[in-house]
């Protein structure tokens, strides 16, 4: 690449003298050289043509000196890497040059020489500034493009170390949220208003998981699909997909009733949780960046999002997220029969502290365990749960299971 320099300079004879000196490396392509008389047409020069790399400048100018000119060049937005050329001995013209920013200072009469190798150690300076900003363009649009998808603490990492892109196979939490009844709001609601109540949603729901330092993987039309322990390792990824589904949960409730007071019937979120093995990283090849996960996993916690409709609960988690979040409170909700799985899923619905230490809780667990014995004292059991609590949609489902003739806790759901 080829270094322009331009010099500045009243001296009729230095334009003769430079391009002489450095005929060679012109014609080889490595400088070219433009000319200015002082300040204020170095200046001009330079707004016509942005692409000098460096200035040479004498002090001593008509008009502008070469002082002032520095001065001029600090204050633009594209500053030129410039060397002051003043009188042997002027000591002081040169500290005030180079406290105003100039890269390096040479003498008068000039040795061309010294010329040469100030020159080529200004432009490995270029150089090296140019590959930074270069590194920093790319840094930002890759933070910007990661923004969409993890955490700014992640994205932040990612954007400067690249690491945890390719495709490979790891362990994650996955879950996913879906809302009821979305597509009859589409119909029903005016384009502007939609997208302002999406955008809120989408945009809080999003938030959520960033404070959990989730990943975001999709988002399809009211759905989103997120990840934890991808890309980066996260020991307790269990913990934090259930503490995230919570929080989850109770933002679309304030969410919804915020909207209902306005008139809207946003419908609830149903949220599914499931660990496992997934293919993970960057599935949009070289043009694009599509970072998501693959695998049986991932169709799991899909279906466990959509067992909630059944259940009567809004969020289902399976037995491996349960017993990998540690101290996990919650209540079996039975072994399912997802679609796609030939084995039952033993799942469980988590419940809020203050839920999970209330009677209703331990009720449940006894009527549970009749049930799971086939003890035929499950379905009065069930009945009274429902007749304390009428709005226990969990214990009303097996109740009316049992009512129907169904035994155990193995159940099919279509």
């Amino acid at each position: 690449m080829t270094a322009t320099i331009l010099v500045v300079d009243d001296e009729p004879d230095l334009e003769a003298l430079v391009l002489q000196k450095f005929r060679k490396q012109i014609r080889d392509g490595v400088v070219s050289f433009m000319f200015a008389r002082d300040g204020i047409e170095a200046l001009q020069r330079l707004e016509q043509h942005p692409q000098v790399d460096m200035v040479v400048s004498d002090i001593n100018m008509p008009r502008m000196d070469g002082l002032s000119l520095l001065a001029k060049l600090q204050e633009a937005e594209d500053k030129k890497s410039t060397i002051i050329v003043s009188a042997y001995g002027d000591m002081s013209n040169i500290r005030t040059a180079m406290n105003r920013g100039a890269f390096d200072f040479l003498t008068k009469p000039i040795d061309f020489g010294d010329l040469e190798l100030t020159i080529d150690k200004t432009i490995r300076h270029v150089e090296m500034m140019r590959e930074a900003r270069r590194r920093q363009a790319e840094a930002e649009r890759a933070h910007a493009s990661l923004s969409r998808y993890f955490s700014p603490q992640i994205a932040s990492r990612l954007a400067s170390e690249g690491d945890g892109m390719d495709v490979h196979r790891r362990d994650v939490a996955a879950i996913f949220t879906d809302v009821t009844s979305f597509t009859s709001l589409v119909e029903a609601l005016a384009p502007e208003m939609l997208s302002t109540l999406l955008n809120e949603y989408m945009g809080g729901m999003t938030e959520v998981v960033f404070e959990h330092e989730g990943t975001v993987a999709k988002i399809i039309g009211d759905g989103i699909h997120i990840l934890f322990n991808a890309p980066e390792d996260q020991p307790d990824y269990a913990a934090r997909a259930v503490a995230c589904a919570h929080d989850l949960d109770s933002w679309a409730i304030k969410f919804r009733e915020r909207w209902k007071a306005k008139g809207v019937d946003f419908g609830a979120t149903r949220i599914g949780v499931h660990a496992g093995p997934v293919l993970v990283g960057n599935f949009g090849g070289n043009r694009f960046f599509d970072y998501t996960a693959y695998g049986d996993t991932i169709n799991t916690a899909a279906r466990l999002e959509a067992a909630n409709k059944f259940l009567g609960t809004r969020i289902c988690v399976s037995a491996t997220v349960a017993a990998g979040a540690g101290k996990f409170l919650g209540r079996p909700v039975g072994d399912l029969m997802l679609r796609g799985r030939s084995e039952p899923l033993r799942a469980y619905e988590p419940l809020p502290k203050a839920a999970f230490a209330g009677t209703a809780t331990a009720q449940y667990a006894r009527a549970f365990a009749k049930l799971e014995a086939g003890d035929a004292a499950a379905m009065p059991a069930f009945a009274a749960l429902v007749g304390l609590h009428a709005d226990d949609a969990l214990a009303g489902f097996h109740l009316k299971r049992l009512l129907n003739g169904a035994k155990g806790v193995r159940m099919q759901l279509e």
